[in-house]
């Protein structure tokens, strides 16, 4: 099982796996993970103010798991997208929410004009020495940043098992790559300007196995990898999944790593 981290590769190739979602924008939509009510709730905490009624940017919202929880909140949300085939599988699914192409390197978005600057599963894609002066210049004061990933709970035994198999497949030491994102995670800003809260909320899923390959597919890992090789794992893993769960019913867990700072 492969979560989306902030890459370790050089620039062209951190690039490349950055623009590769467009390709599979539909199988991201249909099958990547959502996110547990109790995010929201602690977001709502670590910024001392409800999400209802508040003006939130959603940046890096991809097709749009997370604006639609943010809606349903009663937010005004205003998203920000760079990709052509994520910002166009958002608008077939959410047409009556607005979106705008960029990225948080250079928001489209006035000065002190968010409650919420939100970014779930895409801080680790912008440059934090832009990103963060950026974030302080479109919050209000005491607006707030709230970054969160689904991370995997490799204390989970079958998720442990599976993240060594995809490292032996791949040559690379996904678990050690993982801690070290985690870590990067956490000093979301190096320069020290926001002083961040740390949550983090388990949940699970169950799904079907299908689902749950096509979840893996998804991630730029997979998806820069070429297509006999992937097809190649992906079709390994069904057989080692299907010996843990016979039902064909995946249990995925995953704890999401919050990172929430208001601005003075």
């Amino acid at each position: 099982m492969t979560t989306m981290q902030p890459p370790t590769d050089p620039p062209a190739s951190h690039a490349l796996r950055a623009r590769s979602f467009d390709s599979a924008a539909a199988q991201y939509a249909a099958n990547r993970p959502s996110y547990p009510a109790a995010l929201l709730d602690a977001v709502e905490e670590a910024a001392g103010r409800s999400l209802s009624g508040a003006k939130v940017v959603d940046v890096g919202a991809g097709t749009g798991i997370a604006t639609a929880l943010l809606h349903a909140r009663g937010a005004d949300v205003l998203a920000v997208e760079p990709g052509d085939g994520m910002a166009a599988e958002f608008r077939r699914g959410l047409p009556h929410i607005p979106i705008v192409r960029g990225n948080g390197n250079a928001l489209p978005v006035a000065d002190a004009h968010a409650d919420f600057l939100t970014y779930a599963q895409a801080w680790h894609w912008t440059d934090p020495a832009r990103s963060v002066p950026e974030a302080l210049r479109v919050l209000r004061p005491g607006g707030a940043l709230a970054l969160w990933w689904n991370t995997d709970a490799l204390d989970v035994d079958w998720i442990a098992a599976a993240t060594e198999r995809a490292a032996r497949f791949f040559g690379v030491d996904i678990a050690a790559e993982k801690r070290g994102a985690v870590e990067r995670m956490e000093r979301a800003d190096p320069s020290g300007r926001l002083d961040f809260t740390r949550r983090r909320v388990r949940w699970s899923r169950r799904v079907p196995i299908d689902t749950h390959l096509a979840n893996i597919g998804s991630h730029s890992l997979l998806l820069v990898t070429p297509e006999e090789r992937r097809t190649a794992f992906l079709s390994e893993e069904r057989d080692h999944l299907l010996n843990v769960f016979p039902d064909g019913i995946v249990e995925e867990t995953y704890d999401v790593l919050l990172l929430a700072a208001t601005k003075p």
